[in-house]
């Protein structure tokens, strides 16, 4: 059981490094608080990986991929909806805003939906075909933890040194972008055209986040020199 354990936390927490769920993980730490994401990370992997490891040592079953990336896909836009929004009625001086009632309940929603049928869990369907199956579910649950505890680091630090609004939008714009690579690669199982898609709309808010920018440095300038004039 201990090697099972070993085994499973350092495949799962080398293949989520600069994984999808990694960049999820600092999307929701550029919006929530630290401890409010980790909590529900924590209980996304053991739901995944505990679905793992039951697939992969009692079921020997494949899940339906096109169905759950459609859902995946849909869940991100809305998220990129709402996050948008709560970004338009926050002020820029707000340090943190309140956890909304059902914030915990989005984070393993979709953490869920876009871990199921990832390369993660399929490498946790086949240690858990091999190794002691409480084993691998503990591995995989700490392993994935301690790399999207990685992520929330990083989104903490942009946090302090960024503006909020800065963030809430930036946050935005990467559910957009998983939500329509989902839906494109996943969904209608078109690679090519999910890459083209979310570069060109990542492209396009770049170019649009760059203007902001310019006429807001602008505008500071005309005032401070209307006020030393």
């Amino acid at each position: 059981m201990l090697t099972a354990i070993l085994v499973s936390l350092a495949v799962v927490f080398v293949a989520e490094l600069g994984d999808k769920s990694q960049l999820i993980t600092m999307t929701y730490s550029l919006r929530h608080r630290w401890w409010v994401v980790l909590s529900g990370v924590a209980v996304a992997a053991m739901l995944v990986h505990g679905l793992s490891v039951a697939i992969g040592h009692f079921l020997g079953v494949s899940l339906p991929e096109r169905p759950i990336a459609f859902a995946a896909s849909v869940a991100f836009l809305l998220f990129a909806v709402w996050t948008w929004r709560a970004r338009s009625e926050d002020g820029e001086d707000e340090v943190r805003v309140a956890e909304p009632r059902f914030v915990l309940f989005a984070i393993v929603s979709s953490f869920v939906l876009a871990e199921l049928g990832d390369k993660t869990m399929l490498a946790t369907v086949a240690l858990a075909s091999d190794h002691h199956w409480a084993g691998v579910w503990i591995g995989a649950t700490i392993g994935m933890v301690l790399a999207d505890g990685v992520a929330i680091a990083v989104g903490t630090l942009m946090h302090k040194r960024l503006p909020e609004r800065f963030l809430h939008g930036l946050a935005s714009v990467l559910f957009l972008l998983f939500g329509l690579f989902l839906f494109f690669d996943g969904g209608l199982g078109l690679p090519w055209v999910a890459v083209t898609v979310t570069a060109a709309v990542a492209a396009l808010a770049s170019a649009v986040a760059v203007t902001s920018w310019l006429r807001h440095r602008r505008q500071a300038a005309e005032l401070i020199a209307q006020e030393t004039s």
